[in-house]
């Protein structure tokens, strides 16, 4: 028992607490210690006994979930993974529950409940197994030295000359906060910026709004078709793979509704390879962290392309998935710490 990740659920539906613990157990390496029906009750066995992982609802009665998370991570940091609806309250919430530190978002449908998240039992796992090692920051402390866990398109007209530039950025678990950091740091006078966070697909528009208001770039999900300007910052939406295509001298973003590409959609893999292609040496790229290896490739292709490369390193990485894959390709033209991506991009382009 004692080597097992134990887990706590809090949400205030039975069927949630029900499935998932189900869920979760079908796994010889989790136990489900205790589930609750509101964090009210949580808070004293979280104390006395702490979990390895909790699995936190956000819309709740009594205490709801970010009043709680913030309460956890002043008093006691231990890795949540909100498993929140897919309602645009649910999605503006969750993005919140990201940026004071938990580590993932699940979600969860409004009807069909049970089946959905049976037939998501394998995420939940995966989740789960990474989350043990994540260790979350006090609500005082510095998100840039977080700590780290080891884990096609067609041809352009490409003749006319452009001296435009651009910034892609590739990220997953972690980014919204590395994110975070780095467009509240940034200045104006730079090129545009785009962006792949893996995020749900009711997500993006939330998140792209928080980074808004706390950035002096003007940051928006990015839409089909629109010119990519300099001091703006372009999400891909989560239900789309963005690409970018040049006319004449200028880019413009396309959204592609077609299949995940390795399990993501949107996939940094698909932005990096359009870059490359389209953008080639008036770019440089940033793939931070996240789990697996999607945009590690793609990175490869923007360096072969003349792009400048960076691969966020692993003693500020939450996850160092993606930027240690980027780095066994020697995608990467140098690795950088979280807190180095601002200055990095300023000085490119200065």
């Amino acid at each position: 028992m004692s080597n097992k990740i134990s887990v706590y659920i809090i949400d205030d539906s039975a069927v949630v607490r029900q499935t998932v613990t189900a869920m979760l157990e079908y796994s010889p390496e989790i136990c489900v210690t205790k589930v609750f029906s509101n964090p009210v009750l949580a808070q004293p066995s979280v104390l006395a006994e702490p979990p390895d992982v909790i699995i936190l609802d956000i819309e709740m009665p009594q205490m709801d979930g970010i009043t709680f998370l913030r309460w956890l991570m002043a008093n006691k940091p231990i890795p949540v993974i909100i498993c929140s609806s897919l309602t645009t309250t649910g999605a503006q919430l969750s993005v919140e529950a990201l940026s004071l530190g938990a580590f993932e978002i699940l979600t969860k449908p409004e009807c069909g409940l049970k089946s959905f998240l049976e037939s998501q039992r394998e995420q939940f796992i995966k989740v789960v197994k990474q989350a043990r090692f994540y260790r979350p920051k006090s609500s005082t402390e510095d998100i840039s030295r977080a700590p780290a866990i080891d884990v096609a398109m067609s041809n352009t007209n490409l003749a006319i000359n452009t001296t435009d530039k651009v910034v892609a950025i590739g990220t997953s678990t972690g980014g919204t906060q590395a994110l975070e950091y780095i467009f509240s740091q940034l200045e104006p006078e730079l090129p545009g910026i785009v962006v792949v966070q893996h995020m749900p697909a009711n997500f993006t528009k939330a998140f792209a709004q928080r980074l808004n208001d706390i950035s002096k770039l003007k940051i928006k999900e990015a839409e089909h078709n629109e010119r990519v300007l300099a001091n703006h910052v372009y999400i891909a939406p989560g239900s789309h793979h963005l690409q970018l295509v040049r006319r004449g001298a200028f880019y413009y973003t396309q959204l592609k509704d077609g299949p995940p590409v390795q399990r993501h959609k949107p996939s940094v893999n698909v932005l990096f390879q359009s870059v490359a292609k389209q953008v080639r040496s008036n770019a440089i790229g940033f793939i931070l962290t996240g789990m697996g290896a999607d945009g590690a490739f793609g990175l490869l292709e923007m360096k072969k392309s003349g792009a400048k490369t960076y691969a966020q390193d692993e003693s500020s990485s939450i996850v160092f998935g993606m930027p240690k894959e980027a780095i066994k390709l020697n995608a990467h033209s140098k690795e950088v710490t979280l807190a180095d991506v601002p200055m990095t991009i300023t000085q490119c382009f200065s």
